[in-house]
């Protein structure tokens, strides 16, 4: 996030696209329904009617796949109504004038015609987002030292519907548009947030765990930052070529030339597109070990697992969605053999020197996660001045590049990190898989409360499992009528990849045309729906969120064979 999480509850508009916020993040969306109590505007962009809706001050509700058309036309409303901070973007930011370009012929009318969401909506939201304007009330920063401010201050929260698509760097690019051209960013309150999905996956990014980077996100191919970092390792240069993101890894895999597989925490049987596919993928591996808590459905193939210890059973770091890095603890003591990944990672890359010859080459043998923590600082110019010793409390948000650095509390105030802030100009592109005669249906996925990601841990528990015990398929009531399919009855969802059975439940919380499918059940896996054949170009992300189904139902074709 630029910003920080308590900032959310003195916004005085929020804009929230691509996420599911009450339930893929409840506590974040505490601060959202405190800031609208207090007078926020609410702007939701979600083709369903999510929790976030019911306290929303305006819901636009595109079709899935379409919402580019929605962050264009706001853009082209701002520009004609005179409503873009031109002292913000002439003092801080390039390239405006190309973007002003891209975005001319998306009016409002056009963006209706593309998603179904009325133009004097997309320009209420275009209003309300770019001026920050309250329900009621007067922005608590209005009177910023005496001096009237006319700008509220607005912020956007967005999760995986936005980055998980095939466009999904041209939207997130967007929404940075968006902050720009308004001057909604450097500021409390502001700013693009990305809401993270997983357990530390702030702090695995930090830390260099992506293809193209190293430590605090400095590019393989630079060779000055490779070449320092390699110095503080004490080896003479690291791979300057960059890797394989997780499908990429899979189609390697098919290819021959990946051939063996380290798993960690990570469950690609389930959570992968195309599940079919990766298990076939998989199953070519001259090796494979799986490293968890638990034994999953990856796991069962793999040729070794090792069993690791869970966050409450080990001390070191968690960086939140925030850029806040906070101290772990040990609750209680690992079960049996299981160690901290750290642990187990060391001993091998340990062994692995021993057998080349090269023993002591790298420092392995870490006498407490407090010492890694002190190589990190070294390493990580983001992470420079951060030591277990000043994360008691509250902990620090990096950037934090010295001992003495506080902390920084949000990102870009007064100096973007690259100089001046870049617009780039969007060319429209729409979802790989559109519906047809064959496949009418759009399919989109995502969590539900009271489970977490593939299940591996929400399912073992008694009580989460009581309140949601099985999955089921959103279908709206026009959907379900044209199949006789009734509440709680049973659906099968047909993709190009494969099929699912499961529950139906029928009602007005996804609109006719899309069904939503969470993706915690191994008795129901969304993904083996998901397609994997086309990645966003530049992140490699798979399309999730928009995929071709049919619907059918299996009662009504046997009584059809009946009656034959």
């Amino acid at each position: 996030m630029t910003n920080s999480e308590q900032e959310v509850r003195d916004a005085d508009c929020i804009l929230i696209t691509g996420s599911n916020t009450g339930e893929s993040h409840p506590v974040l969306s505490y601060e959202v329904i405190r800031a609208v109590k207090k007078g926020a505007s609410l702007v939701v962009i979600d083709p369903r009617a999510i929790s976030m809706t019911r306290h929303a001050t305006l819901h636009l509700r595109p079709k899935p796949g379409h919402d580019m058309h929605i962050f264009m036309a706001m853009a082209h409303v701002i520009i004609r109504e005179g409503w873009a901070d031109m002292d913000f973007i002439e003092a801080r930011t390039e390239e405006f004038e190309t973007f002003k370009q891209s975005v001319m012929e998306t009016t409002p009318e056009v963006a209706a015609l593309a998603t179904g969401v009325p133009a004097d909506k997309i320009e209420e939201a275009a209003r309300l987002y770019a001026l920050g304007q309250r329900q009621s009330g007067k922005s608590i920063y209005a009177e910023g030292n005496g001096t009237a401010e006319p700008r509220g201050h607005s912020t956007i929260l967005y999760a995986m519907g936005i980055t998980q698509r095939s466009n999904g760097t041209d939207l997130v690019h967007m929404l940075a548009n968006l902050s720009m051209m308004a001057g909604q960013i450097g500021k409390p309150s502001t700013g693009v947030n990305p809401l993270r999905g997983q357990s530390n996956v702030q702090g695995a990014c930090d830390l260099g765990g992506l293809p193209n980077v190293l430590p605090g996100y400095q590019k393989v191919f630079d060779e000055a930052k490779r070449k320092a970092v390699a110095e503080k390792w004490g080896v003479a240069d690291l791979p300057a070529k960059v890797g394989l993101t997780v499908v990429e890894m899979g189609h390697g895999m098919a290819e021959g030339h990946v051939r063996a597989m380290y798993v960690m925490g990570e469950n690609p049987l389930m959570s992968d597109p195309n599940t079919n596919l990766v298990e076939q993928e998989f199953r070519l591996l001259d090796f494979m070990i799986s490293q968890d808590i638990f034994l999953n459905e990856t796991g069962q193939l793999a040729h070794v697992v090792l069993p690791a210890a869970s966050s409450l059973e080990k001390d070191g770091t968690f960086t939140n969605t925030e850029r806040r890095v906070q101290m772990l603890y040990p609750v209680v003591p690992p079960p049996g053999q299981a160690k901290a990944d750290w642990e187990i990672v060391a001993a091998i890359a340990q062994k692995f020197d021993e057998k080349m010859g090269r023993a002591g080459h790298v420092k392995w043998n870490f006498a407490s996660t407090a010492e890694i923590m002190a190589e990190v600082a070294a390493v990580t110019p983001i992470y420079g001045g951060i030591s277990h010793q000043r994360l008691a409390g509250d902990g620090l948000q990096w950037p934090c590049p010295t001992p003495e650095h506080p902390g920084t509390q949000y990102l870009h105030a007064g100096k973007f990190s690259r100089g001046l802030g870049k617009f780039f100009p969007i060319k429209v592109t729409l979802p790989y898989e559109q519906p047809d005669e064959e496949y009418p249906l759009i399919l989109t996925t995502g969590r539900v409360l009271y489970h977490y990601h593939t299940g591996t841990m929400t399912r073992r528990s008694e009580g989460l499992d009581w309140r949601v015990p099985r999955g089921y398929v959103e279908v709206n009531p026009v959907d379900a009528a044209a199949i006789d399919l009734l509440d709680g009855g049973t659906v099968k969802i047909i993709s190009r990849r494969g099929e699912v059975r499961t529950q139906a439940r029928i009602g007005e919380r996804v609109p006719p045309g899309v069904v939503f499918l969470s993706f915690h059940w191994k008795e129901a896996p969304a993904n083996i729906l998901t397609q994997d054949e086309k990645l966003d170009p530049i992140a490699k992300i798979p399309e999730y969120k928009a995929n071709a189904v049919r619907l059918e139902n299996p009662k009504m074709k046997r009584t059809k064979k009946a009656k034959a």
